[in-house]
């Protein structure tokens, strides 16, 4: 898009941060799971051959888990903490503090949710920022919490009410997975957070547009709280399901839709992008939903860099996966990845809900300085 030949405010990456937990789950750790179907049969295929299937189809081989002692507001706090470092802003100048999740502060030995004080307080107390100004608060919005939550800050920078929005994505899935579901093997750990600032320019930047729906009529229970598979498991817990089949159909039959909407109303197409970054649920499904927008646009082909991809070594953390993914990008911790001054990004998510969202992003000439390589960071590994 050309330039607007007047000023507006535009929503563009101060920083970046994430924090990898310490523990790396690899596959192997489920060798000597009991698995269950959900009907509370026990599965009588051996577990190597389940692990095998289960790595073909979602691609990944190993995850991250939090230790005993770190809950989800803790690892908000990490990420939050290296985003500041990094966009070398004052805390004190927030106006706004958001925090994506969905269960709370789970602890390593009770799994009700604990969510008084809100996690947003929490990190803000953890940050010490003593400004009444900065305003915190939660999106439970299943995955796409995080993108929603960065929707929410381009349009308080737009409208001129805030001028720095940090938006934090954390979750501790490890500590709401049924253990005797197979679809355990999925979740992970993990939080990442970007700071948002205003900038006034005539030429598009930063945030460019977004695209959001949700659909309950008939989607609204594919991910839902349930009791364990294992029906000797009778304490009463309640642990995260999902019905990975409608999931996987539902996401590839309405994500394409959303992000072509998306790029639409930037008045840009799928040629012009020089990244999708997809929530990291699936490496199948993602490569099938960036296959079929691209059919979209009767694109035969993309190049091969164009999907950064996480899921192989972190699994889904849920609402972090995508902030974590621009950190990483961000800092160059991503082999064959990079970005450039002018490169437009793409971003989508999908989730409990079911809700989708997308959002474009095109990367100004400044930020590929400060964000680049150099920049301070614990998030490789």
């Amino acid at each position: 898009m050309g330039p607007n030949n007047k000023h507006a405010l535009y929503s563009v990456i101060a920083g970046t941060g994430s924090y990898l937990p310490t523990r790396k789950i690899p596959n192997t750790h489920f060798l000597q799971k009991e698995f269950y179907a959900s009907d509370g049969s026990r599965l009588t295929k051996p577990n190597h051959e389940i692990i095998n299937n289960f790595e073909i189809i979602t691609g990944i081989k190993e995850r991250r888990y939090v230790t005993d002692d770190i809950t989800t507001s803790d690892i908000a706090f990490f990420a939050a903490q290296e985003a500041l470092r990094s966009s070398h802003i004052d805390k004190e100048t927030i106006d706004y503090l958001i925090v994506a999740h969905n269960f709370g502060d789970l602890l390593c030995d009770n799994r009700r949710s604990n969510i008084v004080p809100s996690i947003s307080a929490r990190v803000k107390y953890k940050l010490g920022i003593e400004n009444p100004k900065t305003v915190a608060y939660d999106i439970p919005f299943g995955c796409p919490g995080w993108l929603q939550g960065v929707i929410q800050a381009d349009c308080f920078i737009k409208v001129g009410i805030a001028k720095r929005v940090l938006v934090i994505g954390a979750e501790t899935l490890s500590r709401i997975a049924d253990p005797h579901d197979i679809d355990s093997m999925i979740y992970s750990d993990g939080a990442g957070a970007v700071v948002f600032e205003a900038r006034e320019g005539t030429e598009n930047i930063g945030i460019i547009s977004h695209a959001a729906r949700t659909d309950t009529l008939n989607h609204a229970h594919l991910l839902h709280m349930g009791k364990s598979y294992n029906p000797s498991h009778g304490n009463g817990d309640l642990f995260l399901k999902m019905e990975g089949h409608k999931v996987y159909d539902y996401a590839l039959r309405t994500v394409p839709f959303v992000v072509k909407e998306c790029l639409d109303t930037a008045g840009f197409s799928i040629f012009d992008v020089s990244k999708v970054l997809l929530h990291q649920a699936n490496a199948k499904m993602d490569e099938a939903i960036l296959k079929r927008l691209c059919r979209l646009y009767n694109m035969r082909e993309f190049a091969h860099d164009i999907m950064p991809m996480t899921i192989e070594r972190l699994g889904n953390s849920s609402v972090a996966t995508l902030p974590t993914l621009i950190d990483l990008l961000y800092k160059g911790h991503l082999d064959g990845h990079r970005i450039a001054a002018g490169d437009l990004l793409v971003f989508a998510s999908v989730g409990a809900g079911m809700s989708i969202n997308a959002m474009t992003y095109k990367v100004p000439e400044q930020e590929v300085s400060l964000c680049g390589a150099s920049m301070p960071g614990g998030a490789a590994g």
